[in-house]
């Protein structure tokens, strides 16, 4: 196959521009900065602050040197060594949810507070699950405090998948005890930090703030040598500019200021841009994920990441949707495809119901089938003398067929995706013969046969007694504030 040939939105002036205006923004208006530490480490690497607002204003020249200096790529690795998820290779990577506050039952079709049962579920078939690369806890279990639910849905995860894995991480206090378990899974700090098992998501508040938790966090896991993505949710028309290019700028200020900040922490901490804005319907106030805009600003983060190096996560695949119907499949479809095209790294997060309106399995066994239909789409075709295959139609001539040739036994099965169960490809009787169903009711029932056949490897036992002795100790430790 020829060298793929990436999706493009911006010229190189315009992404110059875009680029250009960040650090007039970081310059002149500065970012403000919730952690005194972190601001006065900047002031010490050159930063001009306002201390009295928490405002640091960063030079040119120590936000070029902090990129220039930046790790741009990563491997992530689950407790199967030939489970990884890469940034910066070119990969597709897709990752479940880390974590969404309600539930929609794919049995009922309702909506209700997760529970344990589903995190248990929804992390075995986030295992199942080909095309999901990186496990996340999409069950922020209502039953368990918020005081230590971060460390213990990361002790579910490592438990119950040998993929890598995710949870949002709380603040400073539950992150000493998420890397604690890392720690023990990988075999110890120097395991640990040589194998990365863990990435620190950062999102600043747009606009333009560094919140004291995510920064307190982020300290934690540089200090243990895992990777960083900052991912401001900059929302045009509401927390950043009407228009996408000002939202574009402002939204990639904030990543950029991230990056300075996890430099001076951290000299080479590799890092992957989180390109994710979006724009407030005006409407209703509400943000949408599903937008056309969404996609545009999509691709155009994409070629931002690519222009300073790095591996990028784009909010795609996503939808404003609460049914999985045409909605669904044009908002999902059109901006995952478009954001693959664009050569992004990682997209999500998968299993989401409507604009973060809760998880839901029968969504994340969907997205999983549209990352497998994108995956093709990009993969595309060579074009060979082996392919023109001229000597094959020579040979079955006007009115033959190619069913018993030996060419098409030796390709077909490259070049034709066969699609699973949740897609249908019947005849209209045969269709209604099998029920008639929706791709809906099709996902809900292959959740079904997953969740009753696949049995993830399990943890080492006296592994999974010390990341229970861990949990044990936050729920006690943590407790008070």
């Amino acid at each position: 196959m020829a060298q793929f040939r990436r999706v493009e939105l911006l010229t190189s002036q315009e992404i110059e521009a875009i680029h250009g205006a960040s650090l007039t923004i970081l310059r002149d208006t500065g970012i403000q900065v919730h952690h005194a530490g972190v601001l006065r480490r900047l002031v010490e690497a050159g930063a001009q602050a306002d201390a009295a607002r928490r405002i640091a204003r960063l030079p040119e020249r120590l936000v070029l040197e902090s990129v220039e200096r930046a790790g741009k790529r990563y491997v992530l690795h689950g407790r199967d060594p030939e489970r990884v998820a890469r940034f910066g290779y070119g990969d597709l990577v897709l990752m479940s949810s880390p974590g969404q506050y309600a539930w929609v039952d794919h049995r009922t079709g309702q909506r209700r507070p997760p529970t344990g049962e589903d995190l248990q579920a929804a992390i075995r078939l986030g295992d199942a699950l080909p095309h999901i690369t990186i496990v996340g806890a999409m069950a922020m279990v209502a039953d368990v405090p918020s005081t230590y639910r971060d460390v213990f849905l990361t002790a579910a995860l490592v438990k119950g998948t040998t993929k890598p894995t995710r949870c949002f991480v709380a603040n400073g206090r539950t992150a000493r005890y998420v890397l604690e378990i890392y720690r023990t899974v990988a075999g110890g700090e120097a395991a640990l930090r040589a194998c990365p098992m863990a990435e620190v998501f950062v999102e600043p508040i747009s606009p333009l703030q560094l919140p004291h938790d995510g920064l307190a966090v982020l300290e934690e896991f540089l200090r243990a040598g895992q990777p960083v993505c900052f991912g401001p949710m900059a929302m045009a028309s509401g927390t950043a500019p009407a228009t996408l290019a000002g939202t574009l700028a402002q939204e990639n200020a904030e990543i950029l200021a991230g990056i300075v900040v996890a430099q001076v922490l951290s000299p080479g901490a590799p890092v992957m841009v989180g390109g994710i804005p979006h724009i407030m319907d005006v409407r209703t106030s509400i943000c949408s994920f599903g937008s056309p805009e969404q996609a545009l600003m999509g691709v155009a983060m994409a070629q931002l990441a690519h222009f300073y190096g790095f591996p990028v996560y784009i909010n795609v695949g996503i939808t404003d949707a609460k049914l999985p119907d045409a909605q669904a499949g044009i908002e999902k479809g059109a901006s995952l495809l478009l954001g693959a095209l664009a050569g992004a790294d990682m997209f999500g997060h998968a299993g989401i119901c409507g604009t973060d309106h809760g998880a839901s399995l029968a969504w994340l066994l969907m997205d999983n089938e549209l990352m497998a239909y994108v995956k093709r789409v990009v993969r595309g075709f060579e074009v060979t003398p082996e392919t023109l295959a001229t000597d094959v139609v020579a040979a079955v001539g006007p009115g033959g067929h190619y069913l018993a040739e030996e060419h098409t036994l030796r390709h077909f099965r490259r070049e034709v995706w066969l699609p699973g169960p949740v897609w249908t490809r019947q005849t209209w009787d045969g269709w209604r013969d099998e029920g008639a169903t929706s791709i809906g009711e099709r996902a809900a029932a292959e959740v079904e046969r997953i969740l009753a056949t696949h049995a993830p490897e399990p943890l080492d036992e006296a592994l999974a007694r010390e990341v229970d002795r861990i949990v044990a100790a936050a729920r006690r430790e943590l407790a008070s504030p």
